[in-house]
């Protein structure tokens, strides 16, 4: 059985009247307390997924359990355990921040006493506290899915999803954003599914990550050990005195095999890997070689992406969002999930 505070999914499957299977039998599991990165480009089934995760949508075949219940026939149970920040923010523009706050400890059942701090807390915890009685309407981007956060965070959920949370964001934004939920798991033990585009987010907030690519899971593992299956890092280097490149690279060539490198210079894949660059360093000084450009190239995600769908996730800005025309969609489910997550 599930963890109380994991999620484990067998052959999930959601297929959409007139369209392809959106999720194509996916298996995945996520430990208590782990920030979990779900990647892909738009249309690949990563909001479909979380949909049926929060029982926002039915599976058409398969089994996901969420906090030890099944999300088909225990969905009151699964969410009271969970909370969800999902796209599109279910916020009344004509609300006060602290309004809202009152309206969802009011519904999640606090008691009256706790209804005022506990909003209190969660709009500091999130830097809304200055903005608290100002209405949502004008608030920000970055503004809005801070207290769409902090509102998933009222009943003190032990699972929270967070569907693109950071998406349109500028820097300083999601940068906040990061810093709260790599706190809530570090601090507080909450278990995190995070959806995302962006391969930095998923690089420096997961602990684990899986890729999908048109409703299959074609990679999971932690962002070490994806980058480690696709490669390892390579060295640069560039004397000072262009005398010196054939010196440089039979120094380089002790720490891995040549690889492309500018006229100019030497290059090795290493293969020892990042731990090799100290050696690199301390070998070139003892030949006495100097060193104007020394770098090291080491896989990204992006590679990663590359190398098990054949193409690049940056790319992936021009393909058709889930629910837009012509591809399989979630407005049913959006719809409801502004009812639910409020």
């Amino acid at each position: 059985m599930t963890q109380p505070e994991g999620i484990e999914v067998e052959r999930l499957v959601r297929e959409f009247r007139k369209g392809p299977r959106a999720v194509d039998g996916i298996d995945l599991e996520v430990a208590p307390g782990e920030i979990y990165g779900f990647l892909g480009p738009n249309g690949a089934g990563k909001s479909t997924t979380v949909h049926m995760l929060t029982t926002l949508l039915p599976p058409t075949s398969g089994t996901a359990r969420v906090a030890g219940y099944d999300v088909v026939r225990e969905g009151p149970r699964v969410r009271a355990h969970i909370g969800a920040a999902l796209q599109e923010a279910a916020l009344d523009p004509f609300l006060t921040g602290a309004e809202h706050m009152r309206l969802q400890t009011t519904m999640h059942g606090l008691p009256k006493a706790e209804r005022l701090e506990r909003s209190r807390e969660l709009l500091a915890r999130v830097g809304l506290t200055e903005a608290a009685d100002r209405k949502v309407g004008g608030y920000s981007g970055g503004m809005k899915r801070r207290l769409d956060l902090a509102l998933a965070l009222v009943h003190r959920p032990r699972i929270l999803f967070l569907d693109e949370p950071t998406t349109g964001l500028d820097v300083q934004s999601r940068t906040a954003l990061w810093d709260e939920v790599a706190r809530l798991a570090r601090d507080d033990g909450v278990t995190v599914f995070l959806t995302t585009q962006y391969l930095e987010e998923a690089d420096a907030l997961a602990d684990r990550v899986g890729i999908i690519d048109h409703g299959h899971l074609v990679a999971e593992g932690t962002p070490s050990e994806l980058k480690a299956q696709i490669g390892r890092p390579t060295v640069e280097a560039i004397p000072r005195s262009p005398a010196d490149i054939e010196r440089m690279a039979t120094v380089l060539e002790r720490f891995g095999e040549p690889a492309g490198a500018a006229p100019k210079g030497a290059s090795v894949r290493l293969r020892g890997g990042e731990s090799d660059l100290a050696e690199v360093v301390r070998a070139l000084d003892a030949e006495g070689i100097a060193v104007e450009h020394l770098q090291l190239h080491a896989p990204s995600l992006d590679d990663v992406f590359l190398a098990k769908t054949g193409r690049s996730l940056e790319g992936a800005g021009a393909e058709q969002p889930e629910g837009s025309p012509g591809t399989p969609d979630d407005s049913a489910a959006a719809s409801r999930s502004e009812s639910v997550a409020a």
